[in-house]
């Protein structure tokens, strides 16, 4: 048959071999079939292809040059082409074996006797719709489903499929020992009837001895350099289990005592699954001793789904592998863990765009600050790819630097536009970066072309905030404003990307709009009082999407603010002067006398006075002291020089350096972070 003629996987088939038959009876349709066509004729010398009427030998044969090749059939020595054939008498030809005459008496029936080449196009359609079936698997599990499934019972009436473990991937080459593990095993099942199919139909509905294959083969095998099965993988095409090599093999790979799950004669076919660069398995393909035996092309249909099940779990592993780095260097840029600053709980979301394209630049993030404050960010990265990714990890790191230096929002802003421009012209992104003072109840939002974020107050009124726009991070040359806006006890602000309020079916204001919509509704539900559940309220959201509303990645957070109230916070200037420590002792005991909070007067008398000390030696303005009352003290020690302090260990014969080893010792936490305009050095204690 012409090449030309096969259209279902043009890349599994070969031109012919020069000189070849195309009306050999019986697999000419396959032949050419890559890798195995080219070896069937050395695995069957001296067996002559079985055709009806007595076909003459190959070398013999004459064909017409007018007749269709799909339609030709053998050529016998009447020299008349268009003479009808005499049909065989009965007692010429005597039942054998797998012939088509012990066929039709398994069916019960009397049907005509199908022609070679019709036998052949059955062979071709059901390899076209069974490697169909396979390529429709992407990951490992589907497609191993899909050729038992495909095989089992039109081709087979079992099927083992092991593969290597671990599987390979790509270029690596495993370094220890090649094992094969059992993945999965089918059968026809005692009540399936497989009447019509490729396969004719038995009246007898017995499993016989492969209804026990899972339990009869081993799981794991290990091959051996230079065993049986190692040969027999080496040669990557099917052989029959009759064959010396695979009778050598098949112990090895089923384990000892297994050897009746494989039937005797041509019931049995191991093919090798041969990726792109090795082999990563093995299927064996049964059919019960009562069933037809398979036939030489029937090597053929075994190569094929073979080879196509071997690429597809190739391309099903390099995949898996590339998911993976996608879903850690996502996991990795984004926050594994949210903090719990002082005055505010947060909550986020992640939603990646869909299940195929888990990389994105969209990120979100929390940053302590000094003075009990918090940073809250939210950015957006055009693009989804690796390289988005790795360009929202460098902004997200320029960001969380830039916060420790305590710069206003609009300065941030600012130095993110210049790190995009460096890292190229192309790179652009959105950002709205905030900071939260749970003290004043305030907080200044600047803004880099970003959605606007939305206030939920505690009545359950869902405000958009007006802040400017701007342009674009990476842009270049424009400046960042900033606004302070009133943050009070209760409200809850919601921070997000575009991915949530914009699609195909609804433009940025639209979903702006039904955002704000559906934070009302959902704060109506707990009454004016009460405001939503964080956790909750984020899930709630997340539901305003539609099926044709993910476009884009999202990325949601979420910050609740409890603020601090007036009587819990105790503020005083100290001047730089050597009466300071003993003063700040003083005033840091009036004001846990008033909290009710004496049990702690030694340990924070001691703790201020040495960093007030420390403070005060090299400070030229005047020094400030904050005391905060939350679910632990904290005291905060400000002044204007930026040099952070270490901790050392002092030798015996010196007279200082003691005084932050206390500090490191006693308290429940304890750091330094430079400002704008000096340094904080605070610590934490327990209140009971």
């Amino acid at each position: 048959m012409d090449s030309t003629r096969v259209t279902e996987h043009p890349t599994s088939y070969e031109r012919p071999q020069p000189g070849a038959d195309p009306a050999e009876s019986r697999g000419a349709l396959l032949r050419s079939s890559q890798p195995y066509g080219a070896a069937l004729p050395a695995q069957t010398a001296g067996e002559a292809p079985s055709s009806p009427g007595g076909a003459a030998p190959r070398g013999q044969q004459k064909e017409s040059p007018a007749a269709d090749p799909e339609h030709t059939q053998p050529a016998t020595a009447e020299t008349d082409p268009h003479r009808p054939r005499p049909s065989p008498a009965p007692e010429a030809v005597p039942p054998q074996p797998g012939s088509e005459q012990e066929r039709r008496s398994v069916r019960g029936g009397q049907p005509s006797r199908p022609t070679p080449m019709r036998r052949d196009g059955e062979r071709l359609r059901f390899v076209g719709a069974a490697t169909r079936r396979i390529a429709r698997g992407l990951d490992l599990d589907e497609i191993v489903m899909g050729l038992c499934r495909a095989t089992v019972p039109t081709f087979s009436d079992a099927i083992l499929v092991y593969l290597r473990d671990p599987l390979p991937v790509g270029d690596e080459r495993p370094t220890g020992p090649v094992v094969l593990r059992l993945r999965r095993t089918d059968r026809i099942p005692e009540e399936r009837d497989t009447e019509g199919g490729f396969l004719p139909g038995s009246a007898e509905s017995e499993p016989g001895e492969l209804s026990g294959l899972s339990t009869l083969t081993a799981e794991l095998c290990e091959v051996r350099p230079g065993g049986a099965l190692s040969e027999v993988l080496r040669g990557v095409r099917p052989v029959f289990a009759e064959a010396p090599a695979a009778r050598a093999a098949l112990p090895e790979l089923l384990g000892e005592g297994s050897e009746s799950v494989v039937p005797e004669g041509r019931r049995a076919i191991l093919a090798p699954l041969r990726g792109r660069r090795r082999v990563i398995g093995a299927a064996l393909f049964l059919r019960r001793p009562e069933r037809l035996a398979f036939e030489n092309e029937d090597l053929l249909v075994a190569a094929q789904l073979a080879t196509h099940s071997a690429l597809g779990i190739d391309k099903a592993v390099l995949y898996g592998r590339e998911a993976y780095i996608a879903d850690e260097l996502q996991r990795t840029m984004l926050p594994e863990t949210l903090p719990r600053p002082t005055g505010v709980r947060l909550a986020s979301r992640y939603l990646p765009a869909a299940e195929t394209a888990r990389v994105g630049g969209d990120w979100y993030d929390a940053i302590p600050l000094p003075g009990s404050r918090v940073a809250l960010v939210v950015g957006d990265v055009m693009g989804h790819s690796m390289t988005s990714a790795a360009i929202m990890g460098q902004l997200r790191t320029t960001a969380q630097t830039l916060a420790g230096l305590d710069l206003p929002p609009q300065e941030v802003l600012h130095h993110l536009d210049e790190q995009a421009q460096r890292l190229g012209t192309d790179r652009m992104a959105t950002c709205l970066y905030a900071v939260y003072d749970p003290v004043s109840h305030r907080i200044t939002i600047a803004n880099a072309g970003h959605p606007p974020p939305v206030l939920l107050h505690l009545g359950g009124e869902a405000e958009v905030l007006r802040v400017p726009a701007g342009a674009p991070i990476g842009v270049g040359g424009v400046d960042f404003e900033a606004v302070e806006l009133d943050a009070p006890a209760g409200a809850t602000l919601l921070l997000y990307t575009d991915g949530l309020v914009e699609s195909r079916l609804r433009d940025v204001w639209t979903g702006i709009e039904q955002l704000r919509e559906k934070l009302a509704a959902t704060a109506q539900l707990t009454g004016p009082d009460h405001p939503p559940p964080l956790e909750a309220l984020c899930d709630e959201v997340l539901d305003m999407l539609g099926p044709g509303d993910r476009d884009d990645d999202i990325a949601l957070l979420a910050a609740r603010f409890d603020g601090i109230a007036p009587s819990d916070v105790a503020y005083w200037f100290l001047e730089p002067e050597d009466a300071a420590p003993g003063r700040a002792r003083r005033l840091a005991r009036r004001a846990l006398s008033r909290w009710g909070m004496e049990e702690l007067s030694d340990s924070v008398e001691l703790l201020v006075s040495e960093v007030v000390t420390n403070a005060v030696r090299y400070a030229s303005r005047p020094v400030t002291l904050r005391l905060l009352r939350t679910d632990v003290l904290r005291c905060e020690v400000g002044d204007d020089v930026p040099q952070l302090p270490r901790l050392r260990q002092a030798r015996a014969t010196d007279e200082g350096g003691r005084g932050l080893y206390l500090v490191n010792r006693m308290a429940r936490r304890w750091g330094a972070t430079r400002l704008s305009t000096g340094k904080v050095v605070w610590f934490e204690l327990n209140r009971s």
